[in-house]
């Protein structure tokens, strides 16, 4: 349920979401964004951004939180010059794509989002590569459609009852209003240190790529719309409700973790590991939960190898 004094925080800037001409058109990106998506969709009554480029069989990436597309900027192109089509979104209620007041933005929604995001681009069956939030994602997904997912990597992915990492369920249960309407340099503070635990190397998360992660926050709407839209719907029941299912994946499925993970213990990779039939594990040693961030090379080149070696002749 939406908080009504961040709903008509939001509702002020965006308004109702109905039909297509209720959807409001694309912000400029804000300062900082950095964003690499280049178009922007309506599906389902609302406007998402993404980037759909090259050829081959297609590639759907999904980003996790607090994030947006910009973490797979050293990834997905890569895979796009390995001969494949790639799709790279930001979901509903994050970076470039729009924040409406009265939509479900929870795993669960942006699951149901997915399956008209890729209605929309005419694509029956994908790959799918999953971190973080977006992990759960593409397992629910997966296991909701099996028939349109081809193949499942999913890094550092939420499961069971992995989430939210303390910090965060304390400000869920006792203050979360009072979070949104913290001052922008307090919420920078805040946001900074959570994201220097992403990284093995905290040097990565410095600089220009810091303001790139905190960038769609910087504005009243941007802080409401990050506490609304993602912390708010920082739930396990929806990882928890899926986890006896995970038995019924029958798509090839490889497991990309950091071992330095300091929101998600590698523990529960290799729980995910023994549930889901067949799945591979692999771990890459000093990277942390933005694996991509730690080790760029790494990931691209696991991607690349999990996609040539599950091809479909």
């Amino acid at each position: 349920m939406t908080h009504p004094s961040l709903g008509r925080l939001v509702y002020l800037v965006y308004g109702t979401v109905g039909a297509l001409a209720d959807v409001p058109p694309p912000p400029a990106p804000e300062e900082g964004t950095m964003s690499f998506l280049t178009d922007h969709l309506v599906v389902g009554g609302v406007r998402l951004a993404y980037r759909d480029s090259g050829n081959g069989e297609p590639v759907v990436f999904l980003h996790g939180t607090p994030s947006h597309s910009y973490e797979w900027r050293d990834v997905a192109p890569h895979i796009e010059a390995a001969g494949h089509r790639v799709v790279v979104y930001d979901l509903l209620g994050y970076g470039l794509s729009e924040r409406p007041a009265h939509r479900d933005t929870s795993v669960a929604g942006q699951t149901d989002l997915l399956g008209h995001l890729l209605d929309a681009l005419g694509l029956e069956e994908v790959s799918l590569v999953a971190h973080d939030i977006g992990g759960a994602v593409a397992l629910r997904f997966a296991l909701a459609h099996p028939g349109r997912v081809r193949r499942l990597m999913i890094m550092d992915a939420v499961s069971y009852d992995s989430w939210p990492s303390p910090t965060w369920r304390r400000i869920i249960d006792e203050d979360l209003d009072s979070h949104a309407a913290l001052p922008q340099e307090e919420f920078d503070a805040l946001l900074t240190r959570q994201l220097s635990m992403t990284v093995a190397d905290t040097s990565r998360m410095s600089g220009d790529v810091l303001r790139a992660y905190l960038a769609p926050h910087t504005s009243r709407l941007g802080r409401a719309s990050f506490f609304e839209h993602q912390v708010r719907h920082y739930d396990a029941r929806y990882t928890e409700e899926i986890a006896g299912r995970l038995g019924e994946l029958t798509m090839p499925v490889r497991i990309l973790w950091g071992a330095e993970d300091q929101w998600q213990p590698l523990h529960y990779a290799e729980r995910l590991r023994d549930d889901i039939p067949g799945a591979e594990l692999v771990v890459l040693p000093d990277a942390g939960h933005f694996l991509m961030e730690d080790a760029p090379d790494r990931v691209v080149r696991e991607i690349r190898d999990f996609l040539a070696a599950t091809a479909v002749s």
